[in-house]
């Protein structure tokens, strides 16, 4: 009799001990994480206006205005597993004139390891033309001149400055590239692997260095030559071969913690 009520007394502790366990959940854990984007030409960061490049057109250009659009970013575990970033917080102005635009900082990310990263160039179509979910980043948008005041609807890549051909006078060009309803949707998703594990935990901020190499966007996928075209805005053709190319543009370099 005594060996049964200590059987049991025995398996009730187990029980009890198993059920106190179980009540202890982990609770999650978030961090955050600072993406730098640096816009360079042979590895270098451009420099507007003052130094002259050339593309496989021959034909040597100046940067005066460089702005492009990173929205709906995604971190990717090796797994699969994704972290999306909140929708309606995930829409970033990225200005080469303005240093502070250039990093993007996230946070109440949730923590662990993670092996890609995605994001768009523009606005995705569940938010074109003009959402309320993006009401904080409308203005935004309108005081930079990302918007068309002829055309409802966002500039997703602006690209102006002037250039010469065969040592002539300088001509402006202008290339701006944006989507105009469904029939000419010109947005575009990125993923890319990272150098190294991105590590998200509380009280850390990794700053993750993405490169935007901007000669791809006159020769990657498409070719495009300045002399053919220089003014691009709402252009069925040229439109999307320049979409094409700025989605190569972007390089994961290297994460610091």
């Amino acid at each position: 009799m005594k060996k049964i009520t200590i059987i049991t007394l025995t398996f009730l502790m187990v029980i009890s001990c198993k059920s106190d366990d179980d009540d202890q959940t982990t609770e999650p854990t978030f961090g955050s994480v600072k993406i730098d984007f640096n816009n360079v030409i042979d590895n270098k960061t451009i420099a507007l206006n003052n130094l002259s490049y050339t593309n496989d057109s021959n034909e040597t250009y100046t940067i005066a205005e460089l702005k492009y659009i990173v929205s709906n970013i995604v971190l990717i575990k090796a797994n699969g597993e994704e972290f999306k970033y909140p929708t309606e917080q995930s829409y970033f102005l990225i200005n080469e004139e303005v240093e502070t635009s250039k990093s993007v900082s996230l946070s109440e990310i949730a923590s662990g390891e993670y092996s890609k990263i995605k994001f768009g160039v523009g606005v995705d179509q569940s938010k074109y033309p003009f959402e309320s979910g993006m009401a904080n980043f409308i203005p935004t948008a309108e005081e930079n001149a990302m918007v068309w005041n002829w055309s409802a609807g966002y500039i997703f890549f602006k690209f102006e400055g002037g250039y010469t051909t065969n040592a002539g006078p300088s001509t402006d060009f202008l290339i701006h590239v944006g989507s105009h309803g469904t029939a000419l949707d010109n947005y575009k998703e990125i993923t890319l692997d990272l150098p190294s594990t991105l590590t998200i935990a509380e009280g850390a901020e990794p700053i993750l260095l993405i490169n935007a190499d901007i000669t791809k966007v006159f020769d990657s996928t498409n070719t495009h030559s300045l002399a053919v075209k220089n003014s691009i805005q709402v252009d069925p053709e040229f439109a999307p071969k320049i979409a094409e190319n700025v989605m190569t543009m972007f390089n994961a370099i290297s994460i610091t913690k």
